[in-house]
């Protein structure tokens, strides 16, 4: 699994962080390792900490806030990705189609308004 940072990716100054180049088992290790560290332990999550995870050209660190606020920054490189504990079960159920079979699909893994969207993608590559 990867992650990384693509900025104005449509022309209409959409960014995303994208978790990306995964298969089934690497799916289920992130969907286990959210639910344990962030939604049973209450603590954060450092992707740059994260074994089967490469960063490519930034870190995402998930936690719990009082409001869905979705991806913050203040550096493009260090992202913060801050949801409720409905916001974050609500992601484990986006990410659970991927833990049952391989796919080539993709899936945002929040709906917010908000100027970076989060990426869950499997078949994509780093290609730049």
């Amino acid at each position: 699994m990867e992650i990384d940072y693509l900025e104005n990716i449509d022309g209409h100054e959409q960014n995303i962080v994208r978790l990306y180049n995964f298969n089934k088992t690497e799916a289920i290790l992130f969907r286990d390792l959210l639910i344990d560290t962030v939604i049973i332990k209450k603590q954060k999550l450092n992707l740059a900490e994260v074994d089967f995870i490469t960063p490519r050209n930034c870190n995402l660190i998930f936690g719990l806030f009082k409001t869905d606020e979705g991806i913050l920054t203040k550096d493009n490189e260090t992202f913060f990705c801050v949801l409720t504990l409905e916001g974050f079960t609500n992601m484990i159920k986006l990410i659970e189609p991927f833990c049952k079979k391989e796919s080539r699909g993709f899936q945002y893994l929040y709906d917010i308004d908000n100027p970076i969207d989060l990426l869950f993608c499997p078949s994509a590559s780093f290609d730049e």
